[in-house]
């Protein structure tokens, strides 16, 4: 009886918001937007990098919309952003109202790891918005550790933090171990990467592989970087951040083209960064509407100068061509997706 009363209310929500949704279609750009308040959805904690783009972002974006919107930021942690975007594709609204920021890694969870009963979205029917930044995932060492170079990654243990299975802090040290023999030792159930810099600066975990590379996270390691309690040992990404031009890139391990094509399919997400998305099923003219406001807010002055303010690198990639990205990497033969689903979902 239960579960007949759980479906039959969760028809009745989906019926409700239809409706609403279709009255509201016919209204133009800035009579929807007037003195509205766009719920943000932000699949992260606060206090690290999602956040920070997430509320400099939205600071100026609004004003670029026609109507000139407010955005209210609801938090929405867990599962490296899967819970936020099985939100936004299953229970926002669909008019615009809604939008949000998901884990980069969640763009292409479906892809490498299909099996995934947690997923309930299809990543290529969202409507793409923008990412503010590109990504360069960086490993840290806690020192003193015999972990000095590459190689030794092969021959010593290398205990490191993550969020979780499907965070990059987690996928990447889970290729290398199955691809090339390193000795990753991914413990998972930190908060945020904050949380996990500071597991291994007191001592639970001898290091720690980002995802990215934020203000935060920089402001956080560049010091130990420069004192000598850490060492930087790989960039996590498809070019080199030119901060850290002596620091190995993660595809200096393969020794040949299929590997290079395995581990560039898995940094796709770091072309993803901090990637903003809609729900499917918007009308067009507020998707572009929404588009067009995130990239005249990436040439914005007065976002610019705070992202500066805050050293945020600004590394737009547009909402059309994240979604044409995803089209391409989703038509990736299944044989090479099936290996790479290999390397990340064995232990």
């Amino acid at each position: 009886m239960n579960k007949s009363l759980a479906i039959i209310t969760g028809v009745m929500a989906l019926a409700v918001l239809t409706v609403s949704a279709t009255a509201s279609f016919g209204q133009s750009l800035e009579s929807f937007y007037k003195d509205r308040k766009i719920r943000y959805i932000l699949g992260s904690a606060g206090g690290g990098g999602y956040d920070v783009y997430s509320r400099t972002v939205t600071k100026y974006m609004g004003s670029h919309i026609p109507g000139n919107p407010t955005f209210v930021i609801q938090n929405m942690p867990g599962a490296s952003g899967i819970v936020a975007a099985n939100y936004l594709y299953n229970v926002s609204a669909r008019d615009g109202s809604q939008i949000g920021m998901t884990g980069r890694a969640s763009a292409i969870e479906t892809l490498i790891n299909p099996a995934d009963k947690s997923i309930l979205f299809e990543a290529t029917k969202f409507n793409w918005i923008g990412t503010p930044q590109q990504e360069i995932g960086i490993l840290l060492v806690w020192q003193p550790s015999p972990i000095q170079t590459l190689d030794d990654l092969k021959k010593y243990e290398l205990t490191v933090s993550s969020t979780g299975r499907a965070a990059a802090t987690s996928v990447y040290p889970r290729l290398l171990n199955n691809m090339f023999g390193t000795k990753f030792k991914v413990i998972e159930g930190y908060k945020s990467s904050q949380d996990g810099l500071f597991a291994m600066e007191k001592g639970e975990v001898a290091g720690h592989s980002s995802g990215g590379s934020s203000a935060a996270f920089r402001n956080r390691v560049d010091p130990w970087v420069k004192s000598g309690q850490a060492k930087m040992l790989l960039q996590i990404g498809i070019e080199k951040d030119p901060a850290y031009p002596d620091v190995p890139l993660i595809t200096s391990f393969a020794t040949n083209d299929k590997e290079r094509q395995i581990i560039e399919l898995v940094l796709v997400q770091q072309v993803m960064g901090r990637p903003i998305l809609a729900p499917p099923g918007l009308p067009a003219d507020r998707v572009k509407a929404l588009r067009d406001a995130f990239d005249a807010t990436m040439k914005d002055p007065g976002f610019l100068a705070d992202a500066d303010k805050q050293k945020l690198e600004v590394n737009p990639v547009g909402g059309a061509q994240l979604n044409a990205l995803l089209d391409r990497v989703y038509a990736t033969p299944k044989e090479v997706t099936d290996r790479v689903g290999e390397l990340l979902n064995q232990d």
